[in-house]
Order: structure tokens, then C-alpha cells, then sequence
């Protein structure tokens, strides 16, 4: 079973209220920042691709090369493999990143099938592919897939969030972070969602842009 699948705003009012009444943090941290959005996006090869675009680069870095690629018509697997590496990387992407897409579109995902297997099959399958790791598998699954109850561990804003949010010492790091999540479970997605928020009017705060 896939589990629950949020694809309203009145599943994220849901997963707050149960949060809020469930874990005093939530309560707080939600009453600051308000209802998170919902945040879906189309599942897919562009939304994979997207996420490779994106890593390790400022937004507005990946929206501009995006730009140059959706401009070039090569935003699905078919035209990526028609292109040369040196093509991709004429449209702005690194030489790694260039290697992840073709990998990418070789990789022959049967993105209908991924819907319905469980989150756990889903990280598997897509890590199994170069260039994507177990952040951008989880953050597919969360965003693409609508899975309610997944949580992007490694990502370091959440993980200080959390660590403001609940008064702790210092970071918990992935391994902790996932011990720290199943108290959120069934809606791990949408605390995700609130501690996103909560950490951008921390920093504000903070004074930090």
C-alpha cells in the first residue's frame, strides 16, 4: 500500500491540525508560519531532471538553465539522449551534471508503475541511478507522488529547524533525524512542509536573506 496521498490544501489542514494536537512544537511553529502550501508537482522525467538541474546551485542558477533547456527542447528523455554531452553541457550543465542526465534517460523509468509502489520501493528504484540521490528520491516521492507520511532526512534546513524548534543542543544529523521524523508519522510530509516554513522566519530573524 502506497498509504495516504495529499493532493489539496485541505489534506495539509489535516496533517497540521494532527500535528498541532499531537506535538506542542507543531502547535508553535504553526502558529507562526501559518498553513504550509501544498506544493505538488507533476511526477515524471522532467520533474527528475529538474531536480538534478537544481543541485548544489542557487534558484536562480537552475532557472535560467532550465530556461536554456526548455528553450532547446530538452527536457525529456527522448531529446536528451538525442544530444551530445557536449550539447548538454552548451545549455549550462556541469559535466556531472550533463552524466546524470543522460543517465537519467537511459534509465528507462516506468514512472506509471512508481505510483503505485510503496515509498520505500520508490527511493530504491530512482537511487539506483546515477546522479540521484536519496534527498532528490525523497523529495520526488513527497512533491511528484503526493506521499504523505515521507521525510526528506537529509536536508539540512530541516534538520535545524528541528533542532530550534524542539530546543536541542546541536543539529540532529540524518541517522537522528530519522528516528526524530517516525514521531510524525502518518504525516511526515507535511511536518516537512512546517519546518520548511518555521526555518525561513527563523533566519529571517536572524537577519539572515
Amino acid at each position: 500500500m502506497v498509504g495516504r496521498i495529499i493532493t489539496t490544501t485541505d489534506d495539509i489542514k489535516e496533517g497540521t491540525a494532527w500535528l498541532a494536537a499531537n506535538h506542542p512544537q507543531f502547535a508553535e511553529a504553526i502558529d507562526l508560519t501559518g498553513q504550509p502550501p501544498l506544493r505538488r508537482r507533476a511526477d515524471g522525467f522532467e520533474a527528475l531532471l529538474s531536480a538534478i538541474v537544481s543541485q548544489q546551485i542557487s534558484v536562480a542558477a537552475a532557472r535560467g538553465i532550465w530556461q536554456r533547456l526548455e528553450t532547446a527542447g530538452a527536457i525529456s528523455a527522448d531529446a536528451v539522449l538525442a544530444l551530445e554531452h557536449e550539447d548538454l553541457r552548451g545549455l549550462g550543465l556541469s559535466n556531472q551534471k550533463a552524466t546524470y542526465a543522460k543517465a537519467l534517460a537511459t534509465a528507462e523509468i516506468d514512472f506509471a508503475a512508481l505510483r503505485g509502489q510503496r515509498s520505500e520501493e520508490v527511493v530504491l528504484a530512482l537511487t539506483a541511478i546515477k546522479g540521484i540521490g536519496t534527498w532528490t528520491a525523497e523529495i520526488y516521492a513527497m512533491f511528484s507522488l503526493g506521499r504523505a507520511d515521507v521525510f526528506a532526512h537529509g536536508d539540512l534546513a530541516l534538520q535545524e529547524a528541528a533542532r530550534v524548534l524542539y530546543g536541542l543542543n546541536e543539529r540532529p544529523k540524518e541517522k537522528a533525524m530519522r528516528v526524530m521524523a517516525q514521531q510524525w508519522s502518518p504525516w511526515r510530509a507535511v511536518a516537512a512542509r512546517v519546518l520548511w516554513a518555521y526555518y525561513h522566519v527563523i533566519k529571517e530573524h536572524e537577519g539572515i536573506t
